[in-house]
């Protein structure tokens, strides 16, 4: 497993993104202290905060992670097997277009490239236990309420002309261990969230890229993002994709959302 630190993929500006009118933004390190300071400055509570996940096999690694666990970003080249499958399984979904409190999840398109880290970060504070984190009245907090009752292209517009995200994730972009690369430039990783629905209990895929959110299955009420049952049906199915199609080397990273051990 990779635990180098690992910047964001362009790609999820969806195909629109490769015009020259879309926005871009700054690619994301996947820091957990870069992106634990992103939420804390646009309201996240303190409380919370991402953690390195250095084993997915390990017991005694796993067992410096604090649970529960509410959201699970993964970290991953954009490879062919991974372009195909993707491909494969949204042709046969509906594009979604869920919105309001009936929705299992809440659900972010991707329409600004190289964004895929910020869309990750929403996914998992949006949804789940760590949505009672928020400070009220701030600014994750204000973003929020107004996106839940909008389709998914409102709620891409919104993202877009909301210039509080964009100024935390130009100036988030900025930091951590590697050295940035231009909103424009082309980087071959990509963001995926997982999450809890807290309305049904099954684990979710949060894509911004795809054709809505992927329910992956049901989880017990005890079983976290970190759990073995959702660490099958998520990260472990995709490495298990990508290595029956032989590409070579697995580099992935994983970080997750979890209360705070200061």
């Amino acid at each position: 497993m990779s635990t180098d630190q690992t910047m964001a993929d362009p790609h999820g500006a969806s195909a629109a993104a490769a015009t020259s009118n879309v926005k871009h933004f700054i690619p994301l390190e996947n820091n957990p202290e870069v992106m634990s300071a992103l939420l804390h400055k646009l309201g996240l509570s303190p409380q919370l905060q991402f953690h390195d996940v250095f084993s997915i096999d390990d017991p005694d690694l796993l067992a410096f992670v604090p649970r529960p666990a509410y959201a699970l970003l993964l970290v991953f080249p954009v490879s062919d097997t991974y372009e195909k499958f993707r491909h494969e399984e949204d042709k046969s979904r509906p594009v979604y277009e869920g919105c309001g409190d009936g929705e299992q999840v809440v659900w972010y398109r991707q329409t600004i490239g190289n964004a895929c880290g910020l869309i990750g970060l929403l996914h998992g504070v949006s949804n789940g236990p760590a949505k009672a984190q928020i400070r009220p009245g701030s600014d994750l907090d204000t973003f929020i309420k107004q996106a839940v009752p909008l389709k998914p292209k409102e709620r891409a517009t919104l993202l877009e002309e909301t210039q509080a995200l964009e100024t935390a994730s130009l100036e988030a972009g900025g930091q951590g261990d590697s050295a940035a690369p231009a909103p424009e430039d082309q980087v071959d990783l990509h963001y995926v969230c997982f999450v809890k629905s807290e309305k049904n209990g099954h684990l979710w895929e949060m894509d911004g890229r795809r054709t809505g959110p992927l329910d992956r299955g049901e989880l017990r009420a005890d079983e976290d993002v970190l759990s073995a049952a959702a660490l099958d049906k998520g990260v472990r199915a995709f490495l298990k994709r990508e290595e029956q199609a032989g590409g070579g080397e697995l580099r992935f990273s994983l970080i997750v959302l979890a209360e705070s051990l200061d």
